[in-house]
């Protein structure tokens, strides 16, 4: 059985090191989307008057959320594994 719940765990850890390195990449984007709207300047930017700027602003906010949800749905993912194997250590001690 403790063969069984190790397999389990290299298993989470796999996937998780997967999410990790998707996460990673979408950061990367994230960062570099923050680093474009740095560089804009600051004085008349182009973006077809005040409503293309406003929806430019909300692309980019847009995107930093879908980051922060995605970092949240790790979270839960990561501890709804852990849980589980908990509950799985427990109740092999309970036998």
């Amino acid at each position: 059985m403790q063969t069984k719940i190790t397999k389990i765990l290299q298993h989470m850890a796999h996937t998780h090191e997967q999410m990790a390195r998707i996460l990673d990449a979408e950061r990367h984007v994230a960062v570099r989307m923050s680093q474009i709207v740095h560089d804009l300047p600051d004085t008349e930017p182009n973006f077809d008057g005040f409503p293309g700027l406003v929806e430019s602003a909300g692309q980019v906010n847009k995107n930093i959320i879908a980051y922060l949800n995605a970092i949240a749905d790790l979270e839960e993912a990561m501890a709804e594994g852990v849980g589980r194997v908990i509950k799985e250590l427990d109740g092999q001690e309970e036998e």
